[in-house]
C-alpha cells in the first residue's frame, strides 16, 4: 500500500468516526424510546386537529369510500384518548405475544440451555470450518437474546486463540454475525413474534382481516441465515484477516480459559435429552396433523391455517419450556418442578422494560389508527409513487436505506417497526406488496447497521472487550474491523433478498410470493 493510499484511509476514517461521533451525538439528545412514543402521540393528536378542521380526506382504493381525518380533540377523541387506554395497552398485538414467548424462553435461559447450546455449538469445531459456525452461531444466537452477546463474543475470541487465529478476529467475528445478522436465524425467535404482531396490526388500515405470522418470514430468514453466514466468511477471510495482522494482541486477554467454557459431561447429557424432547414435540405435532379428519387441522383441513400455525407463539414458548425443564432437571440447575415457575416469573420481570415502551407505543398506535391520518398518508403516498411509475425493487431499497438510517439512532426493532410499520405497511400493500414482503426487508435494514451504531450498547460491550486484547484499542480499531461486515451484509442482503422475490420463492408457509 502506498503512502498516498494510507493517508486516504485515515481521511476516510476520520470522516466515518467523525459522522459517527455526530450520530452519537444526535442520538443522545433523542428522548427514551417511551417518551419519544408519547411526544409523537401528542403530534398525532395536534396534528388530527388540524387536518380535520381542514376536511383532509382521501378516497379508498378498497372500496371507493371517502376516508376523512377524525380529531382526536373532539369529544369523541377525547373519549377515545381517555376511555380506550387500558383497552389499546391490552389489544397491543406484540405484548401477549412477546408475553408468551418469554415465559418460555426465560426457563431455557434460567436452567442453562441457551447458554449451553452456543458454547457447545463451537467449542468443538474443526479450525477450518471455525469462521463459518461461529458466524453462523452468532446470527441464529438472536434466540438467545442478550445472552448470545455475553456468551458468544468472548468465546469467539477463545476458540480462535485456541485454532491458532488471531482472538481479535474472533471477537469481531462473533459480535458481527450476532448484531448485522440479528433478523435472519435457523430457528423462530421472540423477534419473529414481535415483528408479525406490528405488521399485522398496521396491515389493518387496509385490511382488517389481514394476519402475519410468526412463520410469515420462515423460509426467507432460515435462508439469509446461511447466506450471510457464508457473507460474514469470506469477508473473514479475504479482508478482516489482512486487517488484523497487523493488530497484535498485547492485553491480557480474557480471564476464562477455552476448557472452562467447554460443556461438561451433565451438560451434554442435558441437551441430549433436551434434544430427543424437541424431537418428541415435534413428532407429536406431525402425528396430530397428519390425519385428514383431525381437531389440529385449520378450516377445511387445511395445515396452514391450522391452530399448529396461528398459535405458532404459544408452542414456540411451550418448546423453550419444555426442552429447558428436562435441561435444567438433568443438570440439577433447575432441580424441582417448583422452580419452574419461579424461572418464569424472572422472564416476566426482566420484560419489564418492555412492557413500559410498549404502553407508550399502543397508544401512539392506536390514535394513529383511529384518526385515520396513517390510511390517508398511506393511500395519498401510493397514489403519488403510483404515478410516478415507481418500481418496487426501487421502493424497497429506498425502505431500506431509511431503516438503516434510522437503525443508527434508533437500536430497539420493535421501536423502529412501530414507528415505521404504520405508513410504510398500508402504503405498499396499495402498490401490491405484501406485508410480509415489505418486514422482509425492514429486518434487512434493522440489522445490517448494529455493530456500527455508536448508540448500541452491545458497542461498548465489544470495544471493552476488544481493549483486553489490544490495550490502545479504540472506537476506530473496532470500527475498521466492522465497518467491512456491516457493509457486505447490507449490500450481499439485499441483492439476496432481491433474488428471492425475482424467482417468486415464498417468504414462509402460508405468506404470498410477493
Amino acid at each position: 500500500m502506498t503512502t498516498t493510499d494510507g493517508a486516504r484511509r485515515k481521511r476516510s476514517m476520520a470522516l466515518l468516526l467523525g459522522f459517527l461521533q455526530w450520530v452519537e451525538r444526535l442520538g443522545n439528545k433523542l428522548p427514551h424510546p417511551f417518551w419519544l412514543f408519547t411526544i409523537m402521540a401528542g403530534l398525532v393528536m395536534v396534528l388530527s386537529g388540524v387536518l380535520g378542521a381542514l376536511g383532509v380526506s382521501a378516497v379508498s382504493p378498497v372500496d371507493g369510500k371517502t376516508i376523512r381525518v377524525r380529531s382526536l380533540l373532539s369529544a369523541e377523541g377525547v373519549s377515545t384518548i381517555i376511555g380506550d387506554a387500558v383497552e389499546n395497552f391490552a389489544k397491543f398485538p406484540p405484548l401477549a405475544l412477546i408475553i408468551v414467548v418469554m415465559l418460555g424462553v426465560s426457563v431455557a435461559e434460567r436452567s442453562g440451555l441457551l447458554n449451553a447450546m452456543l458454547r457447545g455449538s463451537v467449542t468443538r469445531v474443526p479450525a477450518k470450518y471455525l469462521t463459518f459456525v461461529v458466524a453462523l452461531v452468532g446470527i441464529t444466537g438472536s434466540v438467545a437474546s442478550d445472552a448470545a452477546y455475553v456468551v458468544l463474543i468472548p468465546l469467539g475470541a477463545l476458540v480462535f486463540k485456541a485454532a491458532g487465529r488471531s482472538p481479535i478476529l474472533g471477537l469481531v467475528v462473533a459480535f458481527g454475525s450476532i448484531s448485522a445478522g440479528y433478523n435472519a436465524s435457523l430457528l423462530l425467535t421472540p423477534t419473529d413474534a414481535i415483528l408479525a404482531g406490528l405488521t399485522t396490526s398496521a396491515a389493518h388500515f387496509i385490511d382488517p382481516n389481514y394476519s402475519v405470522t410468526p412463520l410469515s418470514n420462515f423460509y426467507f430468514s432460515f435462508g439469509s441465515a446461511l447466506f450471510l453466514a457464508v457473507v460474514i466468511t469470506l469477508v473473514t477471510e479475504f479482508v478482516l484477516t489482512r486487517r488484523t495482522e497487523g493488530m497484535t494482541a498485547d492485553g491480557e486477554g480474557l480471564d476464562q480459559q477455552l476448557g472452562e467454557m467447554r460443556l461438561n459431561a451433565a451438560e451434554r447429557r442435558g441437551l441430549r435429552n433436551a434434544g430427543l424432547t424437541l424431537l418428541a414435540v415435534v413428532a407429536v405435532l406431525v402425528a396430530v396433523l397428519v390425519p385428514a379428519g383431525s381437531p389440529f387441522r385449520g378450516e377445511g383441513g387445511g395445515i396452514l391455517n391450522s391452530p399448529v400455525i396461528t398459535g405458532v407463539a404459544y408452542l414456540l414458548g411451550l418448546v423453550f419450556l419444555l426442552t429447558g425443564a428436562v435441561f435444567g432437571r438433568t443438570t440439577g440447575s433447575l432441580a424441582r418442578a417448583r422452580e419452574i415457575p419461579g424461572a418464569m416469573a424472572k422472564g416476566v420481570v426482566d420484560l419489564a422494560p418492555v412492557v413500559v415502551l410498549f404502553f407508550a407505543a399502543s397508544q401512539f398506535l392506536a390514535y394513529f389508527k383511529w384518526t385515520r391520518i396513517g390510511e390517508i398518508l398511506a393511500i395519498h403516498g401510493a397514489a403519488l409513487l403510483k404515478s410516478a411509475d415507481v418500481h418496487p425493487l426501487v421502493l424497497m431499497l429506498g425502505l431500506t436505506a431509511l431503516v438503516t438510517c434510522i437503525n443508527l439512532l434508533i437500536t430497539s426493532g420493535s421501536a423502529q417497526w412501530a414507528l415505521v410499520g404504520p405508513v410504510v405497511v398500508p402504503m405498499f400493500m396499495l402498490l401490491g406488496v405484501s406485508p410480509e414482503t415489505t418486514q422482509a426487508v425492514y429486518r434487512i435494514g434493522d440489522s445490517a447497521t448494529n455493530l456500527i451504531s455508536p448508540m448500541s450498547p452491545y458497542f461498548a460491550m465489544a470495544l471493552g472487550l476488544l481493549q483486553r486484547y489490544r490495550k490502545d484499542a479504540g472506537i476506530g480499531s473496532l470500527m475498521s474491523l466492522t465497518i467491512p461486515i456491516s457493509f457486505a451484509v447490507l449490500t450481499g442482503w439485499m441483492l439476496f433478498f432481491m433474488a428471492w422475490w425475482a424467482l417468486g420463492v415464498p417468504l414462509g408457509p402460508g405468506a404470498p410470493v410477493r
